[in-house]
């Protein structure tokens, strides 16, 4: 069995100390791959390094929704230039709008429009993060695609309930599920994961943000990612050999792994 991590942080300080060990768990746990998702360019160079040292890891790059604020042209560029020369660069993002903690919408909408652009022009899907803003989110999307053309892409730790989630599949995207499916009272996310085309459903950790059930309210990390893939399985009533095999799948097609 083989699954696909398609988004990760483990560059962050709470891996510093036994990355190598946690690699050596996610190995075990069958994870073939995994995605890094990005905050921020400052944050280029370290996860450059982890994608370098581990064969198995593919990375975005991009500016969270929470750091809007930062965007400048110098952020554009620095994003193009990476993502087009680096072959390990397997998306863009993560991106999106946050509505939940932050009020700046019109920077989060600036910055998230420009990415969108540079995720076309370069042909790489998007990670979308969307926090209390599906609607807005939908709305933004269908007017980019009407003006420019559609962008591949996912919406990550997705939590929508199925009207929203709907709105994004009738845009092509990928729904991703986090260790919060395993929660027994996440019923709205229940039942997206229930209802969401086999073709295009995949899983995560969002590690160490997010760990699954019996891991809640640890650190967690890549290896994990298999009690997402049970718990989806389970939803959806499949075998975890089915499961791991449609999203590895999924995976390899959104971000040409």
């Amino acid at each position: 069995m083989q699954l696909i991590d398609t988004h990760v942080h483990i560059n962050f300080k709470a891996f510093k100390d036994d990355l190598e060990s946690v690699r050596s768990r996610w190995q075990e746990a069958g994870v073939v791959g995994l995605v890094h998702s990005c905050v921020e360019p400052e944050e280029f160079d370290g996860i450059q390094a982890i994608a370098k040292r581990f064969e198995e890891v593919s990375f975005a790059v991009g500016l969270h929704p929470l750091d809007a604020h930062k965007w400048t042209d110098a952020t554009a560029d620095k994003i193009f230039e990476l993502a087009s020369s680096d072959s390990k660069v397997v998306a863009i993002g993560e991106t999106g709008l946050d509505f939940y903690k932050a009020e700046n919408t019109e920077q989060q909408m600036r910055a998230f429009k420009s990415q969108l652009a540079i995720a076309q022009k370069l042909n790489k899907p998007v990670i979308i993060h969307c926090r209390d803003a599906a609607a807005p989110m939908a709305e933004m999307l269908r007017e980019f695609w009407q003006k420019f053309g559609s962008v591949r892409g996912v919406m990550h730790c997705w939590g929508g309930n199925w009207e929203e989630t709907q709105w994004f599949l009738d845009l092509g995207f990928y729904i991703s599920f986090s260790g919060t499916v395993t929660f027994k009272k996440a019923m709205q996310i229940h039942e997206s994961a229930a209802q969401v085309n086999s073709d295009r459903l995949l899983i995560e950790t969002d590690c160490p943000f997010l760990a699954p059930t019996p891991h809640r309210g640890k650190r967690n990390e890549p290896a994990y990612v298999r009690h997402v893939a049970e718990a989806v399985a389970k939803i959806r009533g499949v075998t975890l050999e089915t499961l791991s095999q449609q999203t590895t799948q999924n995976a390899q097609e959104l971000f040409k792994l």
